[in-house]
């Protein structure tokens, strides 16, 4: 299996603290991340704890399960991608860039499926849309925390 790396970075007037409260409320991921609906096992803030993503419309959605395998408080979420579709380790991080701004990566390190076919549609095009596609969600999530922090609608600290 080939693994390849996606990260896609934004920068939001909130504090760090609040960033990654938002980015991290699983149940509302669904609210900036387009098609998915989130729901974890146990808290969904500790190691061992299981998230699963429901994402697309249909007979076309897929399940991605995953399991937290590292959680720092102070800003950063490791998960194991455990589905079918979904293979290989994502990264969830917000740093602090003085005390009313954050910047939020994500990173993804994925198991590209279906061996050389997989391989072709990721050259030709799969690299450039998943890419796209996180840039475009870390947006809306940027708009989505600072208008929810404007309203006092997020929790303040993860």
């Amino acid at each position: 299996m080939t693994r390849r790396t996606v990260t896609a970075s934004v920068t939001a007037a909130v504090p760090a603290s609040t960033a990654f409260a938002a980015v991290t409320d699983w149940q509302r991921q669904g609210e900036w991340m387009p098609l998915t609906r989130v729901t974890a096992e146990g808290s969904g803030r500790a190691v061992g704890d299981g998230i699963r993503a429901v994402t697309g419309i249909g007979p076309l959605a897929f399940v991605d399960s995953m399991r937290i395998t590292r959680w720092d408080p102070e800003g950063r979420c490791d998960v194991l991608h455990t589905g079918r579709v979904v293979r290989g380790t994502g990264t969830f991080a917000v740093d602090p860039l003085g005390p009313d701004r954050s910047r939020f990566t994500w990173t993804e390190e994925l198991d590209v499926p279906l061996g050389a076919v997989g391989r072709v549609a990721w050259r030709c095009g799969g690299a450039a849309a998943t890419a796209l596609a996180a840039r475009w969600a870390l947006r809306r999530w940027a708009h989505w925390a600072e208008a929810r922090a404007a309203l006092r609608d997020l929790p303040l600290k993860g």
